[in-house]
């Protein structure tokens, strides 16, 4: 499913990406899913484990040489213990600043400086291949509503489908549509991370009914 060398974390920021409007679908939303895809991509690779509910770092030397991964281990590090669904909120910009770098690096997004009101610097950010996100986006789509047995999916895309589903972005879904019993495949799916997982998903859930009762 990845398009190159894609990390899971970028990969669920292009699958919430609305190219019919040329941004973002619920910058909140995507932000919390970003940071939900970094979570269990660390503990994919063993740098984050499970500790009684608490993520917890392994080695507090260790680094992936992914600068989105290595800022969110560094900040976890530097914090109280949490549990993993609390991860899924706070400080979610330098997840998403970290993660919109690295795909404008790698050619997916285009960066736009400007100024706020005349004064003030921002960066805008466009899609510079809106056709390979779309293709990401309708793959995913038939991986959820497909006839492919979850067992013949990865782990890693276990993880990214489940993450993904539970932001429930109009990118991938239809109104009314939740997959709920396919989402339970894909966390077992997951492997030694499941727990962990159905964790963050949960967290994404409730993050995601938070925004929509603000708005």
């Amino acid at each position: 499913m990845p398009d190159g060398p894609l990390s899971l974390p970028a990969h669920l920021y292009l699958l919430a990406w609305d190219t019919s409007k040329a941004e973002a679908a619920g910058a909140a939303r995507t932000a919390q899913l970003v940071r939900a895809g970094a979570l269990i991509e660390l503990a994919r690779r063993g740098l984050l484990l499970d500790v009684d509910g608490i993520a917890t770092p392994v080695d507090m030397d260790a680094e992936t040489g992914d600068p989105v991964l290595d800022g969110l281990l560094e900040l976890v590090r530097e914090s109280r213990p949490h549990r993993w669904r609390s991860w899924v909120r706070p400080h979610t910009r330098f997840t998403v600043d970290a993660v919109r770098e690295q795909l404008t690096a790698g050619g997916h997004l285009r960066a736009r400086k400007r100024r706020v009101l005349g004064l003030f610097p921002t960066v805008e950010y466009d899609l510079a291949r809106p056709a390979v996100v779309e293709a990401l986006q309708e793959e995913a789509r038939q991986a959820l509503r497909g006839p492919v047995p979850a067992v013949d999916v990865s782990e890693r895309d276990a993880a990214l489908l489940a993450l993904a589903v539970a932001a429930e972005p109009r990118t991938l879904l239809s109104r009314g549509e939740h997959h709920e019993t396919r989402v339970e495949e894909l966390i077992e799916r997951g492997g030694p991370v499941a727990p962990v997982l159905r964790e963050l998903v949960h967290g994404v859930r409730g993050a995601a009914g938070s925004v929509a009762a603000r708005t």
